[in-house]
Order: structure tokens, then C-alpha cells, then sequence
């Protein structure tokens, strides 16, 4: 079975096959003229509004994320605006580690809103999965992208980027999500 993946990231693709390459299920990239304009103010209206877009170029199952690094000594920044926090992924990890200075509070979570649309174009399942964690003082481990080096799991003594691709692929908050979408997709019958 296939089912399309709102996103123009192959890496993302990649690494939802991943997780499911135990399940009869590969995610594909949508097709031509998928140009979501990301304007919603939550995870859950972006991973919408992505979701959408993606059907209304495939007219098939579809499944959309929004995600990013929700940090609790920031207001939740930089939240839906992770991607574009700053101009390069060094840039941004730069900014959260400046803007972290002097702060007593690390407390951070990894979050990933999933939204399922069947091929009506109706919602059959938004989820948000959470990773819990904190921000550390500066970059450690290569693995990984984005605020992987500085955020330090919970109960662990490793960062994000310090797990192989096979751990992170166990408790990510992309994960998390995705293992309810699984659950849900074995429940229905998918032609």
C-alpha cells in the first residue's frame, strides 16, 4: 500500500520508511503542484493544511507532520517556527543556545502533530507525538539534523544526535506519532 507524504523532504520520506519497513506500507513523495503555504499558528493546522494540499494533488490516502522543538524557558519558541528560526540548521542551534544563556529552566520537547486523510479528503486521524528532554550547552554527537546535538533526551545521558538512526527511530516524537497512524492504518481496509 501507498500513501502519499505531504513533504518535499526525500530525508523525511526516508525516514518514515524506516519505521515502517516491517509494515506493507511505503510513503511516497506527493506529486507535482504540492505547494502547501504553511500560515497555520499550530502544529495541528499546518500538519492540515499540508495534508490538504498533498490530496488535493493525489486524491489518495495522505499523510502530513508538523513538527519542531517547543523549549518552556522560551515560550514554547521556537514552536511552529523551527525550520525558519534562523537561516541555516547551525544558524538555529546558535540561536536557541544564545537566546538559552543564563536560563535555569533547559526543559524542551520534540513535538510531530501527524494528520491522516483518506481519499475523500477527510480527517481519519491527527495524533501528536511528544519527546521529552532538555537543552544542554552546547552541540554534542554528528547524528541526526536540526536541534538533534542539543537536545538531550530524558532518562538519558545521550542527545538526539548521539543515537544511532535505529534508536532515534524508536522514541522520536515523529515515531511516537507515527506508531499511532500505524495502529490506526491496521484497523481499516485500504484499497
Amino acid at each position: 500500500m501507498k500513501i502519499v507524504l505531504a513533504s518535499s523532504n526525500p530525508h523525511k520520506v526516508k525516514e518514515i520508511n524506516a519505521i515502517v519497513e516491517s509494515e506493507n506500507i511505503e510513503f511516497i513523495l506527493p506529486p507535482e503542484g504540492f505547494d502547501p503555504e504553511e500560515n497555520g499558528t499550530t502544529f495541528e493546522e499546518n500538519s492540515l493544511i499540508k495534508a490538504q494540499a498533498a490530496w488535493e494533488v493525489s486524491k489518495t490516502w495522505v499523510l502530513a507532520d508538523d513538527s519542531g522543538l517547543c523549549i518552556e524557558a522560551l515560550n514554547g519558541a521556537p514552536g511552529i517556527h523551527s525550520a525558519r528560526y534562523a537561516d541555516s540548521p547551525q544558524e538555529r542551534i546558535n540561536r536557541v543556545l544564545s537566546e538559552m544563556e543564563g536560563k535555569t529552566n533547559r526543559k524542551a520537547e520534540f513535538k510531530c502533530c501527524m494528520t491522516l486523510l483518506n481519499p475523500a479528503g477527510e480527517v481519519a486521524l491527527s495524533y501528536t507525538g511528544i519527546c521529552k528532554g532538555s537543552i544542554i550547552n552546547s552541540q554534542k554527537g554528528t547524528n541526526g539534523f536540526g536541534y538533534d546535538p542539543i537536545f538531550l533526551l530524558e532518562n538519558s545521558s545521550k542527545t538526539m544526535a548521539e543515537l544511532s538512526e535505529e534508536e532515534k527511530n524508536k522514541v522520536s516524537h515523529r515515531s511516537v506519532a507515527l506508531q499511532r497512524v500505524l495502529a490506526f492504518l491496521r484497523t481499516v481496509t485500504i484499497s
